[in-house]
């Protein structure tokens, strides 16, 4: 008797994800021949600016998917409105945290869409450009 599927989940290490993400969106918008040695360049490069500037997109990635589970923002703004309280501060509501961050990063993701469209109408526009070029071509040829 064989079981199909397994339970078992496989943990990811922190910041992995984040990595992998932006390897995906540098080959959609590149759109490479071949996939493992853009990967390979893809990272050298991220390696040599980790080097460089001291600045590592797995470590920031692993801090912000650790305040987003964990929920840190929402506890600093709690105890910040208990502070509030405390000392007779009302009126003015701060905002929180995560909202600035989480409409930066609607922006972002606007943004992405925004480019991934322009890419593909240029790269549309390309392929129909070719197209006249290459019926033009055998236009002449048979004449």
């Amino acid at each position: 008797m064989s079981i199909p599927f397994s339970n078992t989940h496989y943990r990811i290490p922190q910041g992995f994800g984040n990595l992998l993400e932006g390897l995906t969106r540098e080959i959609l918008r590149e759109q490479p021949d071949n996939i493992p040695a853009f990967a390979a360049a893809y990272f050298e490069n991220l390696l040599e600016k980790r080097e460089k500037t001291s600045f590592d997109p797995a470590e920031w990635g692993a801090k912000l998917d650790d305040r987003y589970y964990n929920k840190h923002p929402f506890k600093e703004q709690e105890q910040s409105e208990i502070c509030g309280k405390e000392t007779g501060k009302s009126g003015r509501e701060e905002t929180p945290v995560t909202v600035f961050e989480e409409s930066t990063e609607e922006q972002r993701e606007k943004e992405e869409h925004a480019a991934l469209k322009i890419q593909a109408a240029f790269r549309g526009h390309v392929a129909r450009e070719e197209v006249k070029k290459m019926k033009s071509e055998k236009e002449e040829e048979k004449k």
